[in-house]
């Protein structure tokens, strides 16, 4: 369960660890496994912990008043899945976190990711270039969500995360584009990209 985080540490970080810092990373974070349907944040809860996939799918969302949901991340394999803002200050989430099939997390606390980025240089490194990676991804998503036609995000997701349309269902891949499952499917109906 381990091995294939150590090597996304080691690539994200840049460095490659030695046994004994790889043996601090081990100590700092617990393993968990959660079932499809299972939630691993719910509304109104505090994350607690920041979760690494290993193995699985999972999916972040709000929902509305009309109890639509609305997918703001999906999450596979060597993916990070938390609400960030409630993990790092300890407020209530206005997420769902669930699993949307059998999944093996590695999942870790605010404290012992402080004390462990403090100990390991390599984890300080890491968490940066996720920061970054992921503010540039949130700004591209913002784009795409404003300024984007249906059939150009539809274009753009196949093209950066082909994988989705494997692993996630139509009506998913709808929500997190922010259109309805119709105009999804008339646009696959007409795209080359299938």
């Amino acid at each position: 369960m381990y091995l294939p985080f150590r090597k996304y540490i080691d690539e994200y970080s840049g460095d490659t660890m030695t046994d004994d810092e790889f043996a601090l990373v081990k100590a700092a974070f617990t393993p968990k496994k959660i079932r499809k349907k299972q939630y691993l944040l719910q509304e109104g809860d505090v994350c607690k912990h920041l979760s690494f996939i290993i193995k699985g799918a999972m999916r972040q969302y709000t929902v509305d008043e009309k109890g639509n949901e609305h997918i703001v991340r999906f999450g596979i394999e060597n993916w990070w899945m938390a609400d960030r803002e409630s993990f790092e200050f300890s407020t209530p989430t206005i997420y769902y976190i669930d699993a949307l099939e059998d999944t093996e997390l590695l999942q870790v606390s605010l404290a012992n990711l402080t004390e462990l980025k403090q100990t390991f240089p390599g984890m300080n490194k890491l968490t940066l270039a996720l920061d970054k990676r992921g503010h540039i991804a949130a700004q591209k998503r913002i784009t795409a969500a404003i300024s984007l036609t249906a059939e150009e995000k539809y274009q753009n997701l196949f093209k950066i995360h082909p994988i989705f349309f494997q692993r996630f269902p139509q009506a998913m891949i709808a929500s997190y584009l922010g259109i309805s499952p119709e105009t999804l499917s008339r646009i696959r109906k007409n795209s080359i990209l299938k």
